[in-house]
């Protein structure tokens, strides 16, 4: 059994974080503009080349004192590249040469809510308002839900015979969510404009999940 993949979304049905695992197809970059900043590095949109100057356009300082022809680089970040080892995740596993699936992530995510939002509301209406929709499985994986009740969504992917993973969801949000996010004076809460993503969230997320027993 396997675990794939974890998504965020706020009230806004907008996805504000993103984690996977298992996964052997990772979706390509959003579209610059498809998702906030901040929700994940491994599906940002990628960035603009920089030139040997340093200069991201074709402006150049009055105090670059290196011409463009010199053949020397100073400081070049590629964060499209590679995403950085922070100290945190240091011990997690190499990253392995994933295939694309040829959707971007910014249409993955919208998928994965507009599932979540339409058997929810079936659900609802079928069977009252007692019922809640906690989980779904296909052949090829299942889906996990937990609801907060400020609105956020917790959505995992994994193994279909894996059980209910909704107490792991809930472990997430009681934990690592309240402590890195929630009581995080640096975290802009519903602010549409930055995801919620930092290094000890992702590296406690990290931990938690490898630890599980489901976890192969």
């Amino acid at each position: 059994m396997t675990i794939n993949s974890l998504y965020i979304y706020d009230r806004h049905c907008t996805c504000v974080y993103y984690q996977d695992w298992h996964r052997t197809r990772r979706p390509k970059p959003a579209v610059e503009g498809g998702i906030l900043p901040a929700v994940s590095q491994a599906v940002s949109p990628p960035k603009p080349a920089a030139t040997t100057s340093g200069s991201i356009s074709g402006f150049t300082s009055p105090r670059d004192t290196l011409s463009s022809g010199s053949g020397i680089v100073v400081a070049l970040n590629d964060m499209v590249a590679q995403s950085p080892v922070t100290p945190l995740l240091q011990t997690a596993a190499p990253p392995v040469a994933l295939s694309s699936t040829g959707l971007a992530f910014d249409e993955e995510a919208k998928l994965v809510y507009g599932v979540v939002l339409s058997l929810r509301n079936m659900i609802k209406k079928l069977s009252g308002r007692d019922e809640q929709f906690v989980n779904y499985r296909t052949s090829a994986y299942k889906l996990h839900l937990y609801e907060t009740p400020s609105g956020y969504k917790f959505v995992m992917l994994s193994d279909p015979n894996t059980d209910s993973l909704r107490f792991v969801l809930r472990q997430i949000y009681i934990g690592p969510f309240l402590e890195y996010v929630v009581r995080n004076p640096l975290v802009s809460m519903d602010s549409r404009e930055h995801g919620i993503d930092n290094e000890y969230f992702r590296a406690s997320i990290d931990r938690l999940v490898r630890g599980l027993s489901v976890f192969s």
